[in-house]
């Protein structure tokens, strides 16, 4: 659906003023939205949402009020290590939370505890990460149940994707979307997203209310925020 409108409701894109930089906009309207949302594309530019009743101009003039959050979004962007695009024998990645080096015999690469069989000897990644994201079915979605049981939280569904903007999110309907790459982090982080979407059940925001919901049910997650600052790189 938003692809569809924005084909019908996105005009030519508009210029935000940062520093020296000269950062394109492009309005979407989505009329499921409840409010303006800026989100930082990965191309660099920037992507202002448009609810139903709002107008373009009133996102402009959100999109200039928010001046220093897009340019510390920026400013994280080039700070951001990148991972190795191509993976190979002797590459190092993260698994579970420890770096892992990628070690190859014949048409068989292992890591950790992990064996996996691959056709390109050129780049491992698509094989590896395949498996990966495998493996996090399998995993993530029983450790969601359990923890939602535990806390007494309703849930509809869970999903796994492969989002490069975000850990998690959960939809006013019970979705809990998942990352893959929480397969990648320590337990106690995988946890925190977990339990980060749930209370979202609670709580629809990032409200006071919602981190005192949080900091009960998550006791270390200033240390898990931590981590995944460190390890942002990761998304990409």
């Amino acid at each position: 659906m938003i692809r569809l409108l924005d084909r019908l409701f996105c005009p030519p894109a508009a210029v935000l003023k940062v520093g020296d930089h000269a950062v394109p906009i492009r309005f979407v309207h989505n009329h499921k939205a409840l409010r303006y949302i800026l989100r930082i594309q990965p191309d660099g530019s920037l992507r202002a949402t448009v609810p139903r009743a709002g107008s373009i101009k009133k996102a402009q003039a959100f999109a200039e009020r928010n001046l220093d959050w897009v340019a510390k979004q920026l400013q994280k962007r080039q700070e951001r290590p990148a991972q190795p695009r191509s993976w190979q024998p002797g590459t190092e990645i993260l698994y579970r939370g420890q770096p892992v080096t990628l070690k190859q015999d014949g048409d068989v690469v292992e890591f950790g505890d992990q064996s996996v069989r691959v056709t390109d000897a050129v780049n491992l990644r698509s094989a590896i990460e395949r498996h990966l994201w495998h493996l996090a079915h399998k995993e993530l979605q029983p450790r969601t149940r359990e923890l939602a049981a535990l806390h007494n939280v309703s849930i509809q569904r869970i999903t796994i994707r492969n989002q490069r903007s975000r850990w998690g999110s959960c939809s006013r309907r019970g979705t809990i979307s998942l990352n893959w790459r929480l397969i990648q982090t320590p337990e106690f982080v995988r946890d925190y997203i977990i339990l980060h979407e749930l209370m979202h059940r609670r709580e629809p925001n990032h409200s006071k209310n919602y981190w005192k919901h949080v900091a009960n049910v998550c006791l270390n997650y200033e240390k898990a925020e931590a981590w995944l600052k460190q390890h942002r790189g990761l998304l990409r």
